[in-house]
């Protein structure tokens, strides 16, 4: 069953995309939640014309994400934790730390679009991805240093 989305529907589409689901998914789930609503020609003709009326707007933002992006990839962000033997961090680092070290230095990121790139386990300079639009992403270099040596 194809479905014109209203939302971002994690893994599975952004707003105003056409996907093909299963019926039950699309008539139980996203239908009655207001996060699609059924393809059929005269919705298709209608976002066609708002897509075509919305295109401009979408490069203007497309053109911030990506300057938001640029100071982003400049950024060099310090996570203080508490390390034990051999370097070894307690806990582990979660987008929600990047995002509020990105909140302070500026910039407004929420945490689900935040994805570490690999597992955090020790001191030392890691990558994560931030998504700011949905052509553009953001590569954040942090590293995870000892609390009380920053």
């Amino acid at each position: 069953m194809k479905v014109i989305l209203l939302e971002d529907v994690y893994k599975l589409g952004d707003k105003d995309d056409v996907v093909e689901v299963k019926p039950g998914y699309a008539n139980n789930y996203l239908i009655p939640k207001r996060y699609a609503i059924t393809a059929t020609k005269s919705a298709l003709k209608q976002l066609e014309e708002n897509q075509r009326q919305a295109s401009h707007r979408q490069q203007r933002i497309k053109d911030e994400a990506q300057k938001i992006a640029d100071m982003i990839s400049t950024l060099n962000i310090q996570l203080p934790m508490m390390v034990g033997k051999e370097g070894k961090i307690y806990g582990s680092v979660t987008p929600i730390m990047l995002a509020n070290a990105l909140k302070e230095k500026g910039f407004d990121a929420d945490r689900r679009k935040i994805t570490l790139t690999e597992a955090v386990t020790t001191i030392g300079s890691y990558t994560a991805i931030v998504n700011l639009h949905k052509e553009v992403k953001a590569e954040l270099k942090f590293e995870v240093v000892e609390k009380g040596a920053e």
